[in-house]
């Protein structure tokens, strides 16, 4: 059993509402985390039960840094979980939590999930995020809703610009780009779970090409 289900089985605290599977995406990218210095933003408060989850996985090391419009969530603030009230598509107050909090180490976007607010999100917190960060959005099955400005293969869709993070994260290899792929900062791998987009970054990738071995043993390659 991982560590985050583990976690999450073991909760007495406010009330938690997350789908089983996730625990596995948690535990693949967020454990190199655990029980070290953390900047943690968490978008969505919910009930105040994943603030005090997120804080027992981390330990002790961890700051919770917990966004919402609710201004009854402050209740969900202690010594390690810290609470602002704002609105998660408002670069200005985007801004005054980085300026606060500095640079975040992950992103878990788990709140409105409509697709223009996860859009906005990403757009302001990726580029200022740390350059060994992850960024993690979750629920997108929303993506595929209209009610929550998504549906299938709709442009407006969070999925849709994911797919074209693929594009992105590969543009140096692109012959005929004429600057219509700009790119994705940092960005190293791309995963997909149902329901849940990761990106992670790296400040450095090592693209370099090596060939290994005794190169009299190569095969030729264009013998008939």
């Amino acid at each position: 059993m991982s560590t985050a289900y583990a976690h999450f089985l073991n909760h007495t605290g406010r009330p938690i509402h997350k789908s089983t599977h996730y625990f596995l995406a948690y535990e693949r990218h967020f454990s190199p985390f655990i029980n070290r210095p953390l900047t943690f933003l968490e978008i969505g408060a919910g009930n105040g039960g994943s603030s005090e989850y997120w804080k027992a996985y981390f330990g002790p090391l961890a700051r919770i840094v917990t966004l919402d419009i609710n201004p009854a969530c402050k209740e969900f603030e202690d010594e390690q979980v810290f609470v602002r009230i704002g609105d998660q598509s408002d670069p200005g107050f985007l801004q005054s939590v980085i300026d606060e909090f500095g640079a975040f180490d992950i992103v878990l976007d788990d709140g409105s999930h409509m697709m223009p607010h996860v859009k906005a999100s990403f757009d302001y917190l990726y580029p200022r995020m740390s350059k060994n960060g992850v960024y993690m959005v979750e629920d997108m099955h929303t993506a595929y809703w209209e009610e929550y400005g998504g549906g299938l293969k709709s442009q407006a869709s969070f999925v849709e610009r994911f797919k074209d993070f693929i594009d992105d994260i590969n543009v140096r290899f692109i012959r005929d780009n004429n600057g219509s792929v700009q790119g994705l900062d940092g960005a190293y791998c791309l995963s997909i779970y149902e329901s849940i987009l990761v990106i992670e970054r790296s400040s450095f990738i090592n693209g370099k090409m090596t060939l290994l071995g005794d190169s009299q043993r190569r095969v030729n390659l264009n013998a008939s």
